[in-house]
């Protein structure tokens, strides 16, 4: 028998929801030898993370991460916050941390030679009727009249 007929050979035709499906022998083996990669490499996987150890490639990969951590902390402190601040969601610190804070921020500043200050956010109220009717009315007549024509055009 030729091989190649036996590995184009169908088991059948499956409709799976409206989806026509003609299995051959070869789909069959790749499936098969897909799995045993599948399962090949999970276990892989499964043996890295159990032997898993602080060996030299994985201190590299510490430095960079605590250097990242460092580089990101700095620049929450110059912005007057922290990390863990922003986390906890403490508008005010309690009095030994935000000391801390002034102190690191302060000598940050000192070592960096940053002059200008991170504005803080700004968040207002939402609008409401009065606020908009007086913002309107400060607005000069040309400008009122292109509100106008902007709000009342079809």
């Amino acid at each position: 028998m030729d091989p190649l007929k036996f590995l184009n050979k169908s088991f059948g035709v499956y409709n799976i929801r409206g989806i026509y499906v003609e299995p051959t022998y070869w789909m069959a083996g790749a499936i098969v030898l897909l799995i045993f990669l599948l399962l090949f490499t999970v276990a892989r996987i499964r043996w890295l993370y159990v032997h898993w150890n602080l060996g030299k490639s994985s201190m590299s990969m510490l430095f960079w991460g605590f250097l990242l951590a460092f580089i990101v902390e700095g620049f929450f402190i110059l912005g007057g916050r922290t990390l863990f601040t922003e986390i906890l969601g403490w508008k005010s610190a309690p009095k030994p941390i935000s000391t801390l804070l002034d102190i690191s921020r302060a000598k940050m500043i000192g070592v960096m030679g940053v002059t200008d200050e991170i504005p803080d956010s700004s968040a207002k109220e939402p609008p409401t009727y009065q606020s908009i009717v007086g913002d309107f009315e400060s607005l000069s007549s040309d400008d009122k009249e292109a509100a106008k024509n902007f709000i009342c055009a079809p």
